[in-house]
């Protein structure tokens, strides 16, 4: 089995970020760590180091389009923030993420987890849902 270098993904949202990143044969994901946007410079190297830490410059973003597949303001706000990073030459991968959220909460419902008072554990195992479900696809 070849490796490949691996995927960094982010759930990214206005108060937070959750990051999770591949094993290097694109089999899984793993959580790695919620990213507190107090501001988005602040966020944005945080998400650097973490890209130099599993030495990759791809990094995956969940895009929340509206159920009817048009772009609404969390989605937007998601493109804009990534837009410093394109122009580093980082890769950018976009990923539909509609349901992420809802998807995790169900797994953690699962697991007999409280997450209703824990939302950055919603957004880490979020960012795994929505990596893991492009590995699965681009394997």
């Amino acid at each position: 089995m070849e490796s490949k270098k691996r995927i960094v993904s982010l759930d990214i949202g206005t108060k937070r970020i959750g990051v999770a990143v591949s094993d290097a044969f694109w089999m899984g994901a793993t959580p790695v760590k919620l990213i507190n946007r107090t501001s988005d410079k602040s966020a944005l190297d945080e998400i650097k180091k973490i890209c130099n830490e599993y030495n990759t410059d791809t990094i995956l973003i969940g895009i929340p389009y509206n159920m009817d597949g048009s772009i609404g303001f969390q989605a937007k706000n998601c493109l804009d923030f990534i837009k410093p990073l394109k122009k580093e030459n980082y890769t950018i991968l976009e990923q539909d993420e509609r349901l992420s959220s809802e998807g995790a909460e169900e797994i953690l419902k699962q697991q007999g987890k409280k997450y209703t008072k824990n939302k950055g554990l919603v957004d880490t195992i979020a960012a795994c849902i929505i990596l893991q479900e492009y590995l699965d696809n681009n394997r």
